[in-house]
């Protein structure tokens, strides 16, 4: 057979041509079909609904519908290594991964691999085919959210062995239009006990469950506070073992974390197109913005925090595509591409000047991205001291 030709990508390991191609479609995707609907995407209610699944439709046709998905569940089965590059294309609108059928791929892969034969029967196939939604709770009011032994929200037996679940959760993304939501809940011992921490699924239907309130995050929508009273879940509703929460998060929050990375990185692409664009055609008395040493520098800054920044991002989708521990990789990724997307974005702000805090740019939502990356999936200093420990007993070679 013979092998498939590469090409290089700025800041990427040589990928199959095929899929070069294959990203520069979905980025046509994205920047034709995607980006003209954000406005009615990010206002909710029903026109977003219908906006959304008109875009699924029209990516299903262009058989670009759930790559990363596994094939035996309708979807694409691409790998990893493969997908990373996609997911830089769909990242670059927040919309990008639901219109195209990726944004289940945590849930799933967590579903099918820890699910009893009921869950595994009955969900998988309907969230990848866009039938179903669903999200994961996990952080508390009132309790640090990286510190999961505090949860206070607590599950109890069932004398019919069901599970009653009663407690509150918040900044639960797209909890509003999720029928299914994974709720992290002690099950056993008292918060701060390391260990009695469950994972349940609860259908956003049951008696008891009601959404409290939208946590605009720096004004985007999109977070909720949601309250369980006394809801009733099946037994075989628990995701992996009891008391086994923490093991089945962690394999989601690494690739989790990854996915975040690689789309702020299409982002942080998106907003320096358009500082590139603006330096180049502005122009004021003084000539073209892009003649000022000034502009040069944050064209200059934005392009290293890319450049620099991504090689880290793939080292960890290479290390956890291998199987190999991540832990160190994607706590660099990480932070660097929050503080990246941060960096990048500002300078397309300062550049762009008062337009750039307006709406007839993307950038004042790609700024709060950024900003609020830096928190999402961990602070900052969660992953600096995660990392620095790691590095002070291990060392801090290179491992292959």
């Amino acid at each position: 057979m013979a092998e498939s030709r590469t090409t290089e990508l700025c800041g990427q390991p040589e990928v199959p041509i095929e899929i070069r191609e294959l990203k520069d479609r979905v980025a046509a995707f994205v920047r034709d079909r995607v980006v003209p609907h954000e406005a009615v995407l990010d206002g909710g209610g029903p026109d977003a609904v219908a906006a959304l699944r008109a875009l699924q439709q029209a990516a299903k046709e262009a058989g670009l519908w759930a790559l990363p998905l596994p094939v035996e569940l309708g979807g694409q089965g691409l790998p990893l290594r493969h997908y990373a590059h996609i997911a830089e294309a769909e990242g670059a609108s927040d919309h990008g991964p639901s219109a195209l059928g990726s944004a289940p791929l945590l849930d799933v892969g967590m579903l099918w691999r820890h699910g009893s034969p009921r869950v595994r029967e009955q969900y998988p196939k309907r969230l990848v085919a866009g039938e179903l939604r669903a999200c994961y709770a996990m952080t508390e009011p009132g309790v640090p959210g990286s510190d999961p032994f505090l949860t206070a929200t607590r599950a109890s037996p069932g004398d019919d062995g069901t599970w009653r679940v009663s407690g509150r959760k918040w900044f639960t993304s797209g909890a509003a239009d999720a029928d299914l939501i994974t709720v992290l809940a002690r099950t056993d011992g008292a918060p701060g006990d390391r260990a009695g921490l469950s994972l349940l699924l609860v259908p956003t239907s049951s008696p008891g469950f009601r959404l409290v309130r939208e946590l605009p995050v720096l004004g985007a929508a999109g977070q909720w506070e949601i309250e369980l009273d006394d809801v009733v879940v099946d037994a075989d509703h628990m995701i992996g073992a009891p008391g086994t929460a923490l093991a089945v998060a962690g394999e989601r929050l690494q690739l989790g974390r990854t996915l975040r990375c690689l789309r702020w990185l299409g982002q942080a692409q998106r907003a320096f197109e358009l500082l590139r664009q603006r330096a180049r055609t502005r122009t004021t008395s003084r000539g073209p913005l892009g003649d000022h040493q000034l502009v040069q520098l944050h064209v200059f800054e934005a392009l290293l925090a890319l450049r620099t920044t991504r090689p880290l991002v793939h080292e960890a989708v290479a290390r956890l595509d291998a199987g190999l521990d991540a832990h160190v990789e994607v706590g660099l990724a990480k932070v660097a591409a929050a503080r990246m997307l941060q960096r990048v974005a500002d300078s397309a702000i300062q550049v762009y000047g008062a337009e750039g805090l307006g709406p007839d740019t993307p950038l004042p939502a790609l700024f709060r991205t950024g900003r609020a990356a830096r928190i999402l999936d961990g602070p900052d200093e969660l992953h600096i001291t995660s990392v620095a420990r790691r590095v002070l007993r291990t060392g801090p070679e290179c491992r292959g």
